[in-house]
């Protein structure tokens, strides 16, 4: 147990330049309170006691900004960086070593059921903001850009930018519109997404119209 926690502190000291020790990182960092609280209620998850489970998690959401539904399954060494606004469904799987910044979404498209979330490889790095939606697997060592919204499969050592992503690089080298064969878009999850934007900054509007009229009282 102290190995695997000295593992996940390593993990934050290798890939945050701005961690200055072990202690800082433990009392001090979201990402990783977040994961040791998953962990907890994970347990708590698949021994049946799903109720002890959400209400771990549901604090550790209040408190970090971060949630983790406890079914979710995470490998070794995830490091969350920043943190806030990180949402990881039910059904997600992440790998070892992966990496997530703030605001990334590994959710669901509303419209599949039993496996609804992604899987992600081992050595992920999906940047802020992106939102990984569906029951598809990235690969192993892909890198998913900030602002990105993935809607299909990612094969190995890809980076994959844009709304709706597209794969850009495969090891290294430039992939064009015709070759990427693998990587089609589905129309329906377009749309969704598209729609879900849309509520979202609708929301947003709303919030600051009603802040307005309070002020204004």
């Amino acid at each position: 147990m102290f190995k695997k926690l000295k593992a996940e502190l390593d993990a934050v000291m290798q890939r945050d330049p701005a961690a200055k020790s072990r202690l800082e990182v433990y009392f001090l960092y979201s990402g990783f309170k977040a994961i040791r609280s998953y962990r907890k209620a994970h347990w708590f998850h698949t021994h049946n006691m799903k109720f002890i489970a959400r209400m771990i998690s549901q604090r550790s959401r209040r408190k970090t900004g971060i949630e983790i539904h406890p079914g979710a399954t995470i490998g070794k060494n995830l490091f969350i960086d920043h943190g806030m606004g990180v949402v990881i469904g039910e059904t997600a799987v992440i790998g070892d070593n992966c990496t997530l910044y703030q605001n990334v979404t590994l959710g669901g498209t509303g419209k599949d059921t039993g496996k609804r979330h992604p899987t992600l490889g081992d050595n992920v790095l999906v940047g802020a903001g992106a939102k990984v939606l569906g029951p598809f697997k990235i690969g192993n060592n892909v890198r998913i850009a900030a602002g990105a919204v993935v809607l299909d499969a990612v094969p190995d050592n890809a980076t994959a930018v844009g709304v709706p992503a597209r794969v850009v690089r495969i090891n290294g080298m430039k992939v064009t519109e015709c070759l990427d064969q693998i990587h089609v878009a589905d129309p329906v999850s377009q749309e969704l997404c598209r729609m879900r934007m849309e509520i979202e900054k609708l929301q947003k509007q709303m919030a600051t119209i009603s802040q307005s009229m309070e002020i204004n009282k």
